[in-house]
């Protein structure tokens, strides 16, 4: 832990604490995740951090509202009560204290959500990767299943063999769980297999554990498992190329040729109607194609898979 996470132990670790039934999906994506922090730590963290980040946000505001004297910026043309007539008098300070609270309220609750939802986005990463690079590891333990090396050292080896990405991760966990906490190899697969964010994952352990278990041929399960995931791989890369295509297809026509059509249009309407301001004009070049075509990167980014 560093200093920040210690502090946040400390003021919210009791409270934290009785909080583990409630928030059972972020445990779990903690766990998948890998992530080096306790439950209560990181939820004393986000405790911690979200009111951290809405003070200073209330404050900031808060001085921005009272010198720029926002309230006074606002004007109601139309019929109110008697009372706001009374109250107008203390706008800038009522203002000040309507700004202040919202957006702490905001601002906390935002950053509280961001530390809810992060654990799985990297969960979801993770699972991803050894998606990506399982056929290439099981075709390495394959060639040291072949020549004879024990089930528990493949794996051992394997967690030394960074290039195999969070496959490798994977193994130091079950390496880890038979060198540091003296587990066989058949629970340390059990546990790794119920924690793991990939599916690919949980099914090839479950499998290794199957034919441990029968004393089934590990090297021929190995084997046909690579087959398995290589042409896995094949079919799931043909399908993004499929779906890329289609995907720019959709962008040339919404990003390219809509807003074209649509500034030529905009563009004319200005003339004949003589506005100095076409204000859709503005929507469509400074918002519509570049929101519009980071939306598209990041959809494009999301789908594609990874090694």
């Amino acid at each position: 832990m560093n200093e920040w996470e210690r502090i946040a132990f400390r003021l919210f670790g009791d409270y934290a604490g009785k909080r583990r039934d409630q928030y059972a999906s972020l445990r779990s994506d903690l766990v998948t995740a890998r992530m080096k922090v306790p439950f209560e730590v990181y939820l004393s963290t986000a405790y911690l951090s979200s009111v951290v980040a809405g003070i200073i946000a209330s404050v900031a505001l808060g001085v921005i509202t009272y010198l720029l004297n926002i309230p006074s910026m606002i004007h109601y043309q139309g019929a109110v009560p008697e009372f706001m007539f009374v109250i107008s008098e203390y706008s800038l300070i009522i203002g000040t204290i309507i700004a202040v609270v919202v957006s702490f309220v905001v601002v906390a609750g935002i950053t509280f959500l961001v530390f809810l939802v992060y654990p799985s986005v990297v969960a979801g990463n993770r699972r991803r990767n050894i998606d990506a690079t399982l056929p290439y590891a099981i075709n390495y333990i394959t060639a040291m299943s072949t020549a004879g090396i024990p089930p528990a050292e493949i794996f051992r080896q394997l967690a030394n063999s960074p290039m195999y990405g969070e496959s490798a991760v994977e193994a130091r966990f079950i390496a880890m769980e038979i060198d540091l906490f003296g587990r066989d190899l058949l629970d340390a697969l059990r546990l790794i297999s119920a924690t793991t964010p990939s599916l690919r994952m949980k099914e090839f352990l479950q499998g290794a554990m199957g034919c441990i278990s029968a004393g089934s041929s590990l090297t021929e399960y190995f084997r046909t498992k690579a087959e398995q995931y290589s042409l896995e791989n094949r079919q799931t890369q043909k399908l993004f190329l499929d779906t890329l295509g289609l995907i720019s297809e959709s962008y040339v026509t919404a990003m390219v040729a809509g807003p074209l059509f649509l500034i030529i249009l905009q563009s004319i309407m200005a003339i004949l109607s003589r506005s100095s301001q076409p204000i859709f004009l503005y929507i469509i070049i400074y918002l519509m194609i570049p929101f519009g075509s980071l939306m598209f990167v990041i959809l494009i980014s999301s789908m594609t898979p990874e090694g």
